[in-house]
């Protein structure tokens, strides 16, 4: 049983240290002296004509949000499918609340007219 705990460890001290070494490097071995072409909106080369600041629909990442959540929350359920025979009781009133509260998300964001595409 230790033996699983000491490579949970192993993985979330990784999970730590990749994103940290990643942000240490980038800030030593980055660029020190910004310019303006470096500070200026597209480094590309390509010089902006009009307004930078374009409206743009929000739906657009509303919908990728709500998608996003939705599915990250359906993956909770998968150990709850594979393990169903063997939960307990207090178990299976749990899954059951965690999905009424999904449906209900859904039907709030159904009735606010977020899924609605005008």
């Amino acid at each position: 049983m230790l033996n699983q705990y000491g490579f949970i460890l192993i993985l979330s001290g990784i999970a730590l240290l990749i994103p940290v070494a990643a942000t240490l490097i980038g800030h030593f071995l980055g660029p020190r002296r910004p310019d303006a072409i470096k500070n200026a909106t597209y480094e590309s080369g390509v010089e902006t004509i009009g307004d930078t600041w374009v409206q743009f629909r929000a739906q657009y990442y509303l919908f990728g949000l709500i998608f996003l959540i939705f599915d990250v929350e359906v993956i909770f359920l998968y150990p709850i499918a594979v393990a169903f025979q063997g939960l307990s009781f207090f178990s299976v009133v749990a899954a059951i609340t965690f999905v009424v509260i999904l449906i209900l998300g859904l039907i709030l964001e159904w009735r606010k007219g977020a899924l609605e595409w005008s």
